[in-house]
């Protein structure tokens, strides 16, 4: 059977993800509000951003950067996006 979760990002009840994505609390926080799609979302979000800045994950100034766009992103605040960036029409 499917979890689901009361998704922050969309507002919305939907399935959650299997298992923490991040070990601690933040990853416990994501597990209990962030739905599968809104981490998968992010995901996508977080190479593009990785790949255009490219950020070494080595460097705690680029996880710090990565971290704060995730909680933008996930309570629906101004988020860094790739520069120039269109998301696919549906």
């Amino acid at each position: 059977m499917t979890r689901l979760v009361f998704c922050k990002k969309y507002q919305e009840k939907l399935p959650g993800l299997p298992a923490p994505p991040l070990p601690g609390s933040t990853g416990q926080d994501i597990f209990e509000n962030v739905s599968e799609k809104a981490w998968k979302e992010w995901q996508g979000n977080q190479t593009m951003l990785i790949n255009e800045h490219r950020l070494s994950l080595m460097n705690p100034d680029a996880r710090k950067f990565l971290t704060k766009e995730m909680h933008r992103f996930f309570d629906n605040e101004k988020y860094a996006k790739p520069e120039g960036y269109l998301p696919p029409s549906s």
